[in-house]
């Protein structure tokens, strides 16, 4: 009874809260995802696939790359609007946005293989797509020290869960045991993929003076950087700011170009200007950051200088050498930090006297394979 219950509890849920959803849907952020998601605008069933690939963003969409491009005849669903144009990347595959759980009963079709993301743990997600006949496979998966109680809280709701995962993939062996501990079954130790991800430099920018990319920032990250930056880089350098959310780009743009006329600085908006010959420039076009690390002298990793956002993948940056300064609220990835030597960490109180170096490249160490994720899903594949 289990699934009816939680189902009908969902359905009331949505009953109570749909409007805030419907209101939310005339966000920047929320305007495709909500009304595909909660309403199923525009957001059809897939259609004659093999394997049902899910993930969450941005990052988690483009670490897929390794085993989507292994296969055919694949959809992947998404929950933001981010990881939606990242999915869009992949040739010969469908996109779609994920349903809200009680609709999976009648948008999701039977497919051979479900392969969900790090931690995507939807119940019927998994539930539904085993009972109609497919193979469950959790990749990557991870559970930080932050989570850990949390889940372990629920461990009685996680328990359901993976008793509806058929073999689990985790990034190292805390994870496994972790996992174990919530009721995971068949979990081997396969490293992060996101390892795997090679970044593509799609344009070649010229700089004229060094360049310091704040990458992935947050609210009110901006602001810290670009005020250490003039008082230790102003005249020496560039800086790139790129806000880690698109619908915060205007508000970026009011800061930076306040910042920017008091101390009589040149800046200007990428969009407005494809070029790097100023002060300060806003980065407010998407799928630039790799275009930047590779040509930069210094990346300050947002979401880490303030508590509640967990940090983001330094792998990417550290693919290219470049030195990186990172605040010491990076809960969310202590496993990928794991993976790069030379990463400052500082308080943002500390972050002005960093950013007067010297600077140590970046180093990425750690193993991962994922062979044996591929080999067990093409059996499935083949023999249906």
């Amino acid at each position: 009874m289990f699934p009816y219950l939680y189902t009908a509890l969902l359905v009331v849920a949505f009953g109570l809260l749909w409007p805030v959803a419907l209101l939310m849907s005339f966000l920047p952020k929320y305007r495709r995802s909500i009304p595909a998601r909660f309403f199923l605008y525009k957001n059809p069933p897939f259609e004659g696939i093999d394997i049902h690939f899910h993930s969450c963003s941005l990052g988690e969409t483009k670490a897929l790359a390794p085993l989507i491009e292994r296969f055919d005849r694949k959809g992947i669903s998404v929950i933001t609007q981010t990881g939606y144009e990242a999915a869009k990347a992949y040739k010969e595959a469908q996109v779609r946005y994920l349903p809200y759980e009680p609709w999976l009963w009648g948008w999701l079709r039977p497919v051979k293989a479900l392969v969900v993301m790090e931690a995507e743990l939807w119940y019927l997600l998994f539930f539904l797509a085993k009972k109609r006949g497919a193979a469950t496979f959790l990749v990557n998966a991870r559970i930080s020290d932050r989570s850990y109680p949390k889940y372990r809280r629920f461990a009685w709701f996680y328990k359901r869960v993976f008793a509806n995962i058929d073999h689990v993939y985790a990034q190292s062996e805390e994870d496994k045991k972790r996992l174990e501990a919530l009721g995971a079954k068949n979990v081997e130790v396969t490293g992060n993929i996101k390892l795997l991800s090679q970044p593509v430099v799609t344009k070649r920018y010229n700089k004229s003076r060094p360049l310091i990319v704040a990458a992935s920032t947050h609210d009110p990250e901006e602001e810290i950087v670009a005020t250490d930056w003039v008082m230790t880089q102003m005249g020496k350098s560039t800086l790139a700011v790129v806000p880690r959310h698109p619908e915060r780009f205007d508000e970026v743009d009011e800061l930076l170009r306040h910042i920017a006329e008091r101390e009589g600085l040149r800046y200007h908006r990428l969009s407005q200007k494809e070029d790097l010959h100023a002060d300060i420039v806003l980065v407010d076009q998407m799928g630039e950051l790799i275009n930047l690390y590779a040509i930069a002298d210094l990346v300050i990793l947002g979401g880490s200088f303030i508590d509640g956002i967990g940090g983001h993948n330094p792998i990417e940056a550290a693919y290219f050498g470049v030195p990186i300064i990172s605040g010491p609220h990076y809960h969310n990835q202590q496993q990928t930090y794991s993976y790069v030597e030379g990463i400052a960490v500082v308080e943002a109180n500390a972050l002005q006297e960093a950013l007067q170096g010297p600077w140590q490249p970046t180093k990425i160490t750690g193993r991962v394979t994922i062979e044996p994720i591929v080999e067990r899903i093409e059996n499935v594949v083949r023999n249906g």
